[in-house]
């Protein structure tokens, strides 16, 4: 924590950015824990909560989509051979695949959610070809829901900060099924509203 106070009090949005990013990327960095102590710093306002959002966003989001240009240009074959060095082994791979396969691309939502995963799902995403559209929409949904999560509870818990990151990070897959599952059931909600309005004697 030390380290990462002073690096904040040097660097402030770029550390987030670039964190998050590197994190995205398969890089080591403590991309939760720098989201909620921001938020928290956001919280004593050394720093701009909106702004906390959006450059976090900005950074996890512009990571998987690099990684998703690397695996499509770069291809399965390369991947199995050289994925070793960032931690891709040819096991890992084919887990991924099996779980593709059974849950599509709706993986995407809850990934960043479980550690682990959400460091590849952009590359695998790229190799297997899933359309860039398709790949957008469910991997920047679950990356906004993550930041979400995240950075909330940061500026919300205050001193106990810490706390709370424990242990959603214990239950962080049932956070990230119980928040796509909220905005699935608020989009549903929605739509059928709009459809009423829009027909309302039907």
């Amino acid at each position: 924590m030390n380290g990462l106070e002073q690096l904040f009090e040097q660097y402030g949005y770029w550390l987030l950015f670039l964190g998050l990013l590197a994190e995205s990327v398969a890089l080591p960095f403590p991309g939760e824990l720098a989201m909620a102590y921001a938020s928290h710093l956001a919280d004593g306002g050394n720093l701009a909560l909106w702004a906390v959002y959006a450059v976090v966003f900005a950074g996890a989001t512009a990571g998987t989509t690099i990684t998703y240009a690397l695996g499509r240009k770069l291809g399965l074959p390369f991947f199995e051979r050289y994925g070793k060095f960032i931690f891709l082994s040819p096991a890992r791979i084919a887990n991924m695949q099996t779980w593709f396969a059974k849950y599509g691309t709706k993986l995407l939502l809850v990934s960043y959610f479980i550690p682990g995963l959400r460091h590849f799902t952009g590359y695998l995403s790229g190799m297997l070809h899933i359309r860039l559209r398709t790949f957008l929409l469910f991997n920047h949904t679950g990356a906004l829901l993550w930041v979400l999560v995240y950075c909330t509870i940061g500026y919300l818990l205050g001193d106990n900060w810490e706390r709370g990151i424990h242990l959603v990070s214990k239950y962080s897959l049932r956070a990230g099924i119980c928040a796509a599952v909220i905005l699935i059931v608020y989009l549903t909600v929605k739509k059928m509203r709009s459809t009423r309005s829009q027909h309302p004697g039907g």
